[in-house]
């Protein structure tokens, strides 16, 4: 209920009023079933508009930090990932990754929309980064169909560092289903999620129209850090 009141009362209809986002394929998100919305990442808003476009509840995994904050910051915080429909996942590995993994099946077992990033991160410089398998190891093992998303100008609104958003419009365009039915019982095959991971972003490429580089953005993200210390 309280996703509802915020998505549709509250908060939705201001943010749609104010940065006119403009959709292309919303039909091919299915009315019913279980299914995984995969997206490229510019922008910490990439997880507020996608949801507000698509009539179902799409749940994102979001990082654990975002939910244990202190003070009226941490709250603040909290409720708006929950208000947004996100969960917490652990991304330090092994078996918080696992523990992810799991999270995300449930809610594809419960015929939910699971959104997911492939890159793992939001991309440093708007250009689209290698995917990591979990993705392809996800929708392999929950038996479902998977659509890629491109998100349009979000990084624009808000770039990374940033804290207030600029005024302008974006786009999400909605890809077809891709079926990876194909490779049922594979999904221990890291071969096949490689390949599986590689077709969906170059689906996202198509999409998208962003220059790909074939490293992963977290290393990036890294690099970059260590260089400004």
């Amino acid at each position: 209920m309280f996703y509802w009141i915020m998505k549709h009362i509250v908060v939705g209809p201001i943010l749609l009023a104010i940065f006119r986002p403009w959709v292309v394929g919303l039909e091919n998100v299915p009315r019913e079933g279980a299914v995984v919305l995969a997206s490229n990442h510019l922008s910490f808003i990439d997880s507020i508009f996608l949801p507000l476009v698509v009539d179902r509840r799409v749940v994102f995994l979001a990082k654990s930090e975002y939910f244990t904050g202190k003070g009226l910051k941490g709250w603040a915080t909290r409720v708006f990932f929950q208000a947004s429909g996100q969960l917490p996942i652990d991304r330090s590995g092994g078996k918080a990754s696992e523990a992810s993994l799991n999270t995300g099946l449930r809610v594809l077992r419960d015929g939910g929309v699971l959104g997911i990033y492939p890159e793992g991160t939001r991309s440093p410089d708007a250009r689209l980064y290698r995917g990591r398998t979990g993705v392809a190891r996800m929708v392999l093992e929950a038996g479902v169909p998977v659509i890629p998303v491109a998100m349009i100008d979000t990084e624009k609104v808000m770039p990374i560092g940033t804290r207030i958003p600029k005024v302008r419009r974006i786009g999400i365009i909605i890809g077809e289903p891709l079926d990876f039915s194909r490779f049922h019982g594979l999904e221990g095959d890291r071969f096949v999620l490689r390949s599986v991971t590689d077709e969906l972003v170059y689906e996202l490429r198509a999409l998208s129209g962003q220059d790909y580089v074939d490293v992963y953005a977290s290393s990036v993200r890294e690099q970059r850090a260590a260089q400004s210390r």
